[in-house]
């Protein structure tokens, strides 16, 4: 059995064989990876030091402990993995990964060797991507597939991004589905035990649990089951937009709506009235929470799940994507000894996270800062949190009432939804507490007017809000996928009213492996800060408050929009004007 090595053009024509041997690294001798990336300049040898100190303790190699410390990129290990091996560096945005080839290996030893199949090459030797090129790596592959390899080295993360995407949990779907419709009976009955947690290789258990695999794969936020006429469809909303994966027959709704909800222990006979639940589970090896909730519809029961990927950490303020100036602004506001701060946004706009990046920003020991929230989304040290239970009695306005006996300096509620939390929430503003919070309206202006219609007066919301952010999430265009294009007449309209500044060139994602083909890969925040002023407070009091003079002040105070936020991310090419159209568009 030959082992090939690839030449330096990663897109040539069949490679020359080489002998049948591990290739040695390049460089004479072996060289260690920690030296070979101080060599490069990748790594200061005081950070190497200290990397190696953790080593032991962390239990993890020394090129993910490295990056992990944010001190190399996945980048620079994965080409000093390469030189110390004597491999070739492939981009896996730039390669696609063909199903034959895909076939060879099976998924399971892919995923525990980090090991991506691409390709087959004319002499049928398999062209293979690793995130780690140890000998014995190599050898397991090389004897699972039964063929030549082609060994190249890839950066972790894009590694496993990939075989999330090749190996595709929905894959067995339509396996289950006959099986399913085959049990006799299955349209006028579906059993219990068909859906219990134990009957793990019913059809209906196992295609709720291939959906949500593949959703966190996809980075779902979302999964949508809707039942329609004649079929089920099922959507994912990945970045912010909606993608149908799959379609069910119809007969499965019902089915697929109580394992759902056996999961989330919920009533499976209840059909008509709308129940919310929350499941907390594994997939992947990750811990996952996913809020549910079904409403009946004209062909039955639809369920959406909102997934929580618990395995993925709070984001820091900077992280966020808020201008300098605006980040500078908000800052300072949430170090308020007192006061209210709101986020305002529609659903989907990142409020929560917001408010997470925000609690981190001024978490220290003597602070005591609680929380109450619908569902506790991270679990955060040294905060003390609290999940609303209505059938226990606990409730925002309940629970924000204990919390004003618990000696606390700042108070989060995650979400104002009735006049009486909006109520205790301003009076303890205004009694010496610093408070957080969110509340769905369309921008920040609007955020100070839904404490009007909610019945709060407008001298209690003067004297209590210090400042509203309003925010929306726009996805990024991908990198490695741009294009020149040309906007359409109604998106350069939008341009010019918005204030754009004459901008030449646009740039949009017109598909590649890494963003799966949409154009786009991962999301952005978009800001405007309201700082509410001594002139605001005068107007807000003032009998029937103009909305359109509010705004109107407060972006001659200094108050960016929305608008040309987005605007400003459209000339700095992070994302299209047709998207800062569908997520932003304020007249």
């Amino acid at each position: 059995m030959r082992l090939r090595r690839s030449p330096a053009d990663a897109v040539a024509a069949p490679e020359p064989p080489v002998p049948a041997t591990i290739p040695e690294p390049r460089t004479a001798g072996r060289a260690r990876l920690g030296d070979l990336l101080v060599r490069r300049d990748a790594v200061a040898p005081a950070d190497l030091r200290a990397a190696l100190g953790l080593q032991p303790d962390r239990g993890l190699r020394l090129g993910e402990l490295l990056v992990e410390l944010g001190v190399v990129t996945e980048d620079d290990v994965a080409a000093g993995l390469a030189e110390q091996s004597g491999l070739d560096v492939v981009d896996l945005n730039r390669e696609t990964s063909d199903p034959e080839a895909v076939a060879a290996l099976p998924e399971s030893l892919s995923r525990s060797l980090l090991a991506v199949p691409l390709r087959r090459t004319e002499d049928g030797a398999l062209v293979v991507a690793v995130a780690d090129p140890a000998p014995a790596t190599i050898e397991q592959l090389r004897a699972a597939a039964g063929v030549d390899l082609v060994v190249r080295v890839a950066a972790l993360g894009q590694v496993r991004r990939r075989l999330d995407a090749v190996y595709r949990a929905l894959a067995g779907v339509a396996d289950q589905v006959e099986a399913f419709s085959g049990r006799a009976g299955v349209q006028a009955i579906v059993r219990r035990t068909d859906l219990d947690a134990d009957g793990d290789d019913a059809p209906v258990v196992r295609i709720v649990t291939m959906v949500l695999t593949q959703a966190l794969r996809d980075r779902a936020s979302d999964v949508h089951l809707e039942p329609q006429d004649g079929r089920v469809r099922v959507r994912y909303r990945i970045d912010g937009a909606l993608h149908e994966v799959l379609s069910l027959p119809a007969d499965m709704g019902a089915a697929l709506a109580s394992r759902v909800k056996v999961m989330a222990g919920m009533n499976i006979v209840e059909r008509r009235r709308p129940q919310d639940g929350q499941i907390s589970t594994t997939i992947d090896d990750r811990p996952v929470d996913i809020r549910i909730a079904t409403t009946g519809t004209v062909w039955g029961e639809k369920v959406v799940l909102r997934i929580l990927d618990t395995a993925r950490g709070v984001l820091r303020l900077p992280e966020l994507g808020m201008p300098a100036r605006t980040h500078e602004a908000y800052g300072r506001l949430i170090r308020s000894p007192y006061g209210m701060v709101i986020c305002a946004g529609p659903t989907g706009s990142g409020k929560t996270t917001t408010l997470y990046a925000s609690m981190a920003e001024i978490n220290n020991e003597d602070r005591n800062i609680t929380t109450i929230e619908d569902p506790v989304e991270y679990v955060i040290p040294s905060i003390t949190q609290i999940q609303i239970n209505e059938a226990a009695g606990i409730t925002f306005a309940g629970g924000l009432k204990s919390v004003l006996r618990q000696d606390p300096d700042v108070i989060l509620v995650g979400e104002m939804r009735d006049v009486e939390t909006a109520r205790i929430a301003v009076q303890s503003a205004l009694t010496g507490h610093f408070v957080l919070s969110s509340l769905h309206a369309t921008d920040t202006v609007s955020a100070l007017y839904r404490f009007l219609d909610m019945g709060i007066e407008a001298f209690l919301v003067a004297s209590s809000v210090t400042g509203v952010v309003g925010q929306r999430l726009v996805r990024r265009s991908c990198r490695h996928c741009r294009v020149r294009y040309s906007p359409s007449a109604e998106e350069l309209a939008f341009y010019e009213s918005s204030g754009g500044s004459g901008k030449s060139e646009f740039w949009t994602g017109e598909g590649c492996p890494a963003c799966s083909g949409t154009g786009y890969s991962g999301r952005v925040g978009v800001y405007e800060l309201l700082t509410v002023t001594e002139e605001m407070r005068q107007l807000l009091v003032m009998p029937s408050p103009s909305h359109d003079a509010m705004r109107r002040l407060a972006v001659e105070q200094g108050m960016r929009p929305l608008r040309a936020e987005g605007v400003r991310l459209v000339e700095e090419d992070e994302t299209t004007l047709a998207e800062i159209l569908r997520s932003i568009y304020i007249v």
